[in-house]
């Protein structure tokens, strides 16, 4: 099987770092790209052709849903899953309604990021929105 391979988008360095951490763990999922605002992840999206973006919502240049509607309309084929700190309903309905597959809010007790990567590569949707503490 060949592995899952993700293009991270988040403005902050250290979260893209951390990401890739985590992921690099995973021997199914492959890192392929690193984008710092929401144009440039849409440009490499078009060059990589990731299976899965993992995407923050607040960048600069190009917002998450901004950049999640221009890769679509290139490469419907592309899951999109946003991880975000931003818990509020109506930032949740917009981004499905734009076309991602997973709604993730950064610092959730539950989350299992290379699970819901994983359930996503397999057509699944998912939502996690609670938050550590609660």
């Amino acid at each position: 099987m060949k592995p899952i391979r993700i293009l991270l988008a988040d403005d902050h360095t250290v979260v893209r770092d951390g990401l890739r951490a985590l992921l690099d763990r995973e021997p199914d999922m492959t890192v392929v790209a690193e984008a710092a605002d929401g144009r440039e992840c849409v440009r490499l999206a078009e060059a990589e052709i990731p299976d899965i973006v993992v995407m923050d919502l607040a960048m600069p240049v190009m917002d998450g849903i901004q950049a999640t509607r221009r890769m679509l309309a290139q490469n419907p084929g592309t899951a999109v899953l946003i991880l975000s700190m931003n818990a509020q309903e109506s930032c949740i309905r917009k981004a499905f309604h734009v076309g991602v597959r997973g709604y993730v809010v950064k610092g959730a007790a539950n989350l299992d990021l290379a699970a819901a990567i994983k359930d996503i590569a397999t057509g699944k949707q998912v939502l996690s929105c609670g938050t550590a503490g609660s």
